[in-house]
């Protein structure tokens, strides 16, 4: 299914929780990212790039839709009793440790989970950091419910998580705000290798379980087509249209480019959804 199929879909689905004024809005431009992997580090630059470029104006709102090698990163509230330790954690898994400026503890990035780094301005979409995440959830939320997965989120837990008495999680998220500008984000279990989360407390959350869709649907799902759903979800959720869809390779050149005024929020380039990933 086309992107441009998903997205009206998406937006003609009631959305929970939305003002009126809100749903009447005209949509803002945005520029979709998608990408294959990139490492953690190399991501990272490319969204405090971005970061300056929007809080500048001289690039409007974006989306990035990543995977990473495999990588655990500590956000702030990491403590000692949430991870053996760098030595130990890099003996026991030989996977590298990076820390960040995110919110939240450790988490492990790899192979089959979606990555998505919204980069926008906060103003114009929540009334501060716990809307926001919130409305991040509502994003996977919808995009499960494609997979027939019933999801929800706790109370106090930032995240999305399935089952009742004791759930699994399925999404992790951490966000940044600096400038009045997001970075950082979420991570879907889509079909990665779950044992690497076996040698951390995943997100400091103590007896974490962890779980992923294709462990919840017996089958691997296409990351390209859960890509594409969070893409239409996050654009109805928060009154997107995207405007343009590129690579990673793509951005990175932009921003290399003596003259960075490549996309002003003013200017409605013609939407090339079937330029989808």
């Amino acid at each position: 299914m086309s992107l441009d199929r998903l997205i009206h879909d998406a937006a003609a689905a009631p959305v929970a929780g939305h003002a009126a004024a809100e749903r009447s809005e005209a949509p803002r431009p945005a520029t979709l990212v998608c990408g294959a992997a990139m490492p953690y580090d190399e991501a990272w630059n490319l969204q405090r790039a971005c970061r300056a470029e929007r809080a500048a104006d001289r690039y409007h709102d974006l989306l990035l839709l990543i995977e990473h090698p495999s990588v655990y990163t500590l956000g702030r509230t990491t403590q000692d009793r949430h991870w053996p330790g760098e030595d130990q954690l890099h003996r026991d898994t030989g996977i590298p440790v990076i820390r960040t400026e995110r919110g939240g503890s450790i988490t492990y990035h790899g192979p089959g989970q979606v990555v998505g780094y919204p980069i926008l301005r906060l103003t114009d979409y929540c009334a501060g950091p716990k809307a926001y995440v919130r409305r991040l959830e509502e994003v996977l939320i919808d995009t499960l419910a494609e997979s027939g997965i019933t999801a929800h989120r706790c109370e106090g837990l930032p995240g999305v998580w399935v089952d009742g008495d004791r759930p699994f999680k399925i999404a992790s998220i951490g966000v940044r705000i600096s400038q009045g500008i997001t970075t950082h984000g979420f991570a879907l279990n889509v079909c990665p290798d779950l044992e690497p989360f076996s040698h951390i407390v995943p997100c400091g959350i103590s007896d974490c379980r962890v779980t992923s869709m294709a462990a919840l649907m017996n089958i691997t799902p296409d990351l390209h087509v859960v890509q594409q759903q969070i893409a239409a979800h996050f654009a109805a959720r928060f009154q997107l249209t995207w405007t343009e869809t590129v690579a990673l390779e793509q951005l990175a050149a932009r921003l290399e480019q003596p003259d960075r005024n490549l996309v002003p929020p003013s200017i409605h380039a013609p939407a090339n959804p079937r330029g989808a990933p």
